[in-house]
């Protein structure tokens, strides 16, 4: 059987004093008498009794907690960022109040939105990666609530506060690896282009070829969908139709394992026959064969950053506190291994 909580009133009342008293003393408030606040301390230990974290923070107007609306738990990255925000919100004191989406076009936002409000949260993070167009009106809706939001993964927009990995640098890394390493029928197996991140990397890999002089041929490009399957499907059409392919810059790691598969199926050695380099560096890719060159993300830097700069509109004390001039960009690292 449980014990009941010890109250401050009850407190109070044992050592003679007021609750504000009393409150003073737990608060490390200074105009107490030292006889006085050994007094309290003494019977707060003996008592055992420990103010509610949900109390205080109402009297202070703030709940120390944090809504996070996302989506993606069996992708990499998104599971990986949401993992790295937990943690960071968890070291900074703040509770997580998570709404997680069970496709990425949400039909209602607002509503999405307004259930988080109900619970009194501090602040908002919208990790729902920007895909097609199911970030429009959101501006319309933070118009109408007062409460600060960070977003994840999406396009800038001057208004907004925007934090996400550098995917345009970590593609041009991935590429320019491959020109270093003297390749130059350089493929690309890009993500689905509804994903701001799948564009981005594609423009990566096309400003990288131009600023070397080299062709960008779109009979070098084909499109999946993140998944393994699609990158040996993609991988098996490039062997097909262009036989003089030297690497491929393939858009994430998933893709790249079927792309492996289907490069050994068809009696090419890798690397050197055909580099390979995939992006995300997920914990399988030491371990591929051969082992993938990638680009690394650091997702727990995003979500360690993603969590401050909400923690810093939340105690902003200006009415309308000053929005980063650009995305805050998180870079990401080329790691090398043996598939290129």
């Amino acid at each position: 059987m449980s014990q009941r909580r010890v109250t401050i009133v009850e407190i109070a009342k044992e050592a003679g004093v007021s609750a504000q008293t009393v409150s003073r003393v737990v608060n490390g408030h200074p105009n107490v008498a030292p006889e006085t606040r050994d007094k309290i301390q003494e019977i707060i230990d003996r008592r055992g009794y420990h103010p509610s974290r949900l109390a205080r923070s109402l009297l202070r107007g703030r709940s120390h907690t944090i809504g996070v609306v996302g989506y993606g738990l069996g992708l990499f990255g998104p599971s990986q960022t949401l993992a790295g925000i937990i943690r960071e919100a968890n070291e900074a004191g703040y509770s997580i109040l998570p709404n997680m989406a069970i496709e990425p076009d949400i039909e209602d936002p607002a509503k999405v939105v307004g259930e988080l409000i109900e619970y009194h949260v501090d602040g908002i993070i919208w990790a729902v990666p920007e895909i097609g167009g199911n970030h429009d009106g959101i501006e319309q809706i933070m118009a109408e609530q007062d409460i600060p939001f960070v977003f994840i993964s999406m396009e800038h927009r001057p208004n907004l506060a925007v934090v996400s990995v550098d995917n345009r640098l970590g593609a041009r890394l991935a590429t320019q690896h491959l020109i270093d390493q003297g390749h130059r029928r350089i493929a690309l197996i890009k993500g689905p282009l509804d994903w701001w991140e799948a564009r981005e990397r594609v423009q990566g890999w096309y400003e990288t070829m131009q600023a070397n002089g080299l062709t960008v041929d779109e009979t070098l490009i084909r499109r999946g969908d993140w998944s393994s399957a699609a990158g040996e499907r993609c991988m098996r059409e490039l062997l097909q139709s262009q036989t003089d392919i030297d690497a491929v810059f393939i858009s994430n790691d998933s893709m790249a394992i079927g792309a492996l598969k289907a490069a050994r199926e068809f009696g090419l050695n890798v690397p050197d026959d055909l580099a390979i380099v995939g992006f995300d560096d997920i914990p399988e890719a030491a371990y591929f064969f051969p082992a993938l060159t990638t680009i690394q993300q650091d997702l727990t830097s995003l979500g360690c950053r993603v969590v401050a700069e909400l923690e810093r509109l939340i105690t902003s004390e200006d009415e309308a506190p000053v929005l980063p001039n650009g995305p805050i960009l998180i870079k990401p690292r080329l790691i090398v291994r043996e598939s290129a």
